[in-house]
């Protein structure tokens, strides 16, 4: 992941997406003061005024200096072990991918705070904790991407990274964790769902189980995540 990834994914997909929105009157832009400088930032950048500030929960600063010191061991990891073994590198690469993003955003989050003197909603809500599907794509992972990306094409994100033609695994993944959160909250509804609930911890292990199979084969794989591995060491 490097400076490719984000400038198509904020730029090029993030960016067009609001503008489409705005001509319609929906979407973050919509509501905005008119003011040229707020109007850049939010259009460019995964960024949302926040609605509810007394609702927000508060992580202390201290988890996101763990973070930091987790990427950093990370990357001096891989710059000693440049011939990790493969399942040593598919447990590695969606840790390596949130912290990445986690920290870059939060980053971008801190100086238009401090830019704009506006508070913003959190990108991120804790994602290692959801213990279900439904939990991780719809309340924890990548907030402001994907309530702006929803019909997105992730082959465009291919395409800008890899050079090479889609190959349609990155819309795959997506359709199938669509498809099996779906099935997911249609379970829970039924009878034996709600007697029969799973305790949290071995429902921690499936989703994140699902979660890193399904992504290792299906995301890290056409994006070719190695290549970006040995680019940041």
């Amino acid at each position: 992941m490097n400076h490719i990834l984000f400038t198509s994914l904020f730029l090029t997909i993030l960016a067009s997406f609001k503008l489409i929105l705005f001509a319609f009157d929906q979407g973050p832009l919509f509501h905005l003061p008119s003011n040229l400088t707020r109007f850049i930032c939010f259009t460019c950048l995964p960024i949302k005024l926040q609605q509810n500030p007394n609702s927000q929960n508060l992580v202390p600063k201290w988890v996101f200096g763990i973070k930091v010191a987790i990427y950093s061991l990370l990357l001096n990891f891989y710059c000693d072990n440049h011939n990790l073994p493969r399942v040593l590198r598919i447990g590695l690469r969606p840790v390596h991918m949130y912290l990445e993003f986690e920290i870059f955003l939060a980053l971008i989050k801190f100086l238009v705070t401090i830019t704009l003197g506006c508070d913003l909603e959190p990108q991120f809500n804790e994602p290692y904790l959801a213990t279900s599907l439904q939990d991780f794509w719809g309340r924890r992972w990548n907030l402001m991407v994907s309530s702006n990306l929803r019909f997105a094409f992730h082959e465009i994100i291919h395409f800008y990274l890899t050079r090479d033609a889609p190959s349609w695994e990155l819309t795959a993944y997506f359709v199938l964790n669509g498809v099996c959160t779906v099935v997911e909250m249609a379970v829970k509804r039924t009878k034996f769902g709600m007697r029969w609930q799973l305790r949290p911890v071995v429902s921690w292990l499936l989703t994140w189980g699902f979660i890193v199979s399904t992504g290792a084969f299906l995301f890290f794989d056409p994006l070719q995540y190695d290549r970006y591995d040995i680019r940041l060491t």
